[in-house]
């Protein structure tokens, strides 16, 4: 593995923090790189600038003392008033130098640019033979007359002090962008371990829950921020996990139950049966043994329709059903039982759904209206845009409106009329929920004008597209 592959490997172990302080200092370092660079050619052409300017200046100043008083004195003049970065040099026309700064700039002319009166020409070179310096230069020559004859101004400035001021800070800039990037590292490896110092809490507090610490709660930060929301969210997460805890354990202690009485009754009935050597207790108890055998076979065949309601959904086979002949079924199977008035008002209507389940439907609603009611119970079929209703009422005591979203719970019973030994299980409205939203309909409960309840079934009379899990 490459050294860039080891600190790759370096960093993804670290996590977010050491992420982040990658992230960070990668970021001011190309900046600070770039700033870096920006600043010397910023501060190189500044300096260059600079000293083109002061040379073009006293260029101009010689020029025009040469164009005014030729070059007498012009030797004592240039002399007198010299600058220690530069040499001044008077070129005549036949490339003599007349006059110049220094003695060791009064051979041979230092530029080769013989530019016309009045203008001016710039170079920048390097080493210089005939000063054996191998620093740079700047040369501004300036053409100038007097009286006919041409004259031509060179001013040698040296860059040396500029390139030294560009080295000097270039060393800075080397000094200081290390120390600076430690420091961004330093500080950005503090504040973000910090920053997550609270999310390493809620995740040490929900590792060390258990079923049996679902009460527990992880700690809010008094900041309204992102990790402020995610201990919130891992609250509610908690709340629901606690509240499906508890309604499962519910579930196995109420379906323990239910079947308890059955059992016991055919272990009874069994302890009867041995004791009796004449066989005759069989044959009379034969009906009790039955009765309570389809007891059982209906409660875990509810049991299980609601395990894969909770598990994958419902499966619905979508077919045509006519509703009115599910419906008049269950007109014909009350009415031959006896009971309860049954009135029933059943127009035609076809919708596209799961024949078995929906009969159940009518079938649960059906039961529970006939042990409630006191006399009398009323079907009410209709379609209107685009939405087939159930509507099964009885005059019974009917439902509380702060109980009436709990009915629909599991193994729920509100009063007498619904208890075991009316042979209701608790399980039908909870079963005629998930068909009726198997089906994408809604059921509802209200007062009926009869005095008791009102179930109010809402079913799509088209195909509701399955839903598409995420992921």
């Amino acid at each position: 593995m490459t050294s860039l592959g080891r600190v790759r490997a370096v960093v993804r172990r670290s996590g977010v923090r050491g992420r982040s302080t990658a992230a960070a200092v990668a970021v001011v370092a190309v900046a600070l790189a770039l700033g870096a660079a920006v600043l010397l050619l910023l501060l190189q052409r500044t300096l260059v600038t600079s000293v083109a300017d002061q040379a073009q200046a006293r260029a101009v100043d010689v020029a025009s003392q040469v164009r005014e008083e030729g070059d007498g004195g012009l030797a004592r003049e240039l002399i007198a008033n010299i600058r220690p970065t530069q040499l001044i040099q008077v070129v005549d026309q036949r490339d003599r130098v007349i006059a110049s700064s220094s003695p060791r700039t009064h051979e041979a002319p230092l530029s080769a640019d013989r530019p016309p009166s009045g203008q001016t020409v710039s170079n920048q070179v390097g080493r210089m033979p005939l000063l054996d310096d191998d620093h740079p230069y700047l040369i501004v020559a300036r053409g100038t007359d007097f009286h006919g004859v041409r004259f031509t101004v060179v001013v040698a400035s040296s860059l040396e002090t500029q390139r030294e001021t560009v080295a000097t800070v270039t060393t800075y800039l080397l000094i200081g962008i290390p120390v600076l990037l430690a420091l961004v590292g330093v500080a950005t490896w503090v504040l973000v371990g910090r920053a997550l110092r609270p999310v390493e809490q809620i995740r040490a507090r929900v590792h060390g829950l258990d079923v049996e610490q679902l009460a527990e709660r992880v700690p809010v930060p008094a900041a309204e921020d992102e990790i402020a929301r995610l201990a919130v969210t891992m609250n509610e997460m908690l709340d629901r996990l606690q509240s499906g805890q508890e309604t499962q354990r519910r579930f196995v202690a109420d379906a323990s139950h239910e079947l308890r009485s059955p059992i016991a009754s055919l272990t009874a009935a069994l302890d009867v049966i041995s004791a009796d050597p004449t066989g005759r207790s069989a044959f009379e108890l034969h009906q009790v043994m039955q009765a309570e055998t389809e007891r059982m076979r209906r409660l875990v065949e509810d049991l299980l329709l609601l395990a894969k309601a909770d598990d994958t959904g419902l499966q619905i086979q979508r077919t045509d059903v006519d509703l009115d002949d599910l419906v008049d079924a269950e007109l014909r199977r009350l009415r031959s039982a006896g009971g309860p008035e049954i009135e029933g008002v059943v127009p035609a209507v076809r919708i596209s759904g799961d024949a078995a389940k929906l009969s159940q439907v009518i079938r649960n609603l059906a039961d529970n209206a006939v042990r409630a009611a006191r006399s009398k119970v009323r079907f009410t079929l209709a379609e209107h845009a685009g939405t087939a209703t159930v509507v099964v009422e009885d005059d019974g005591e009917g439902i509380p409106e702060s109980e009436r979203a709990r009915v629909f719970e599991r193994f729920v019973r509100l009063d007498a009329s619904r208890d075991r030994g009316s042979g209701g299980s608790g399980l039908g409205l909870a079963i005629v929920r998930e068909v009726v939203r198997g089906h994408g309909g809604t059921v509802d409960v209200s007062v009926s004008p009869l005095g008791g309840a009102r179930f109010v079934v809402s079913l799509p009379v088209g195909q509701v597209p399955a839903p598409v899990s995420a992921g």
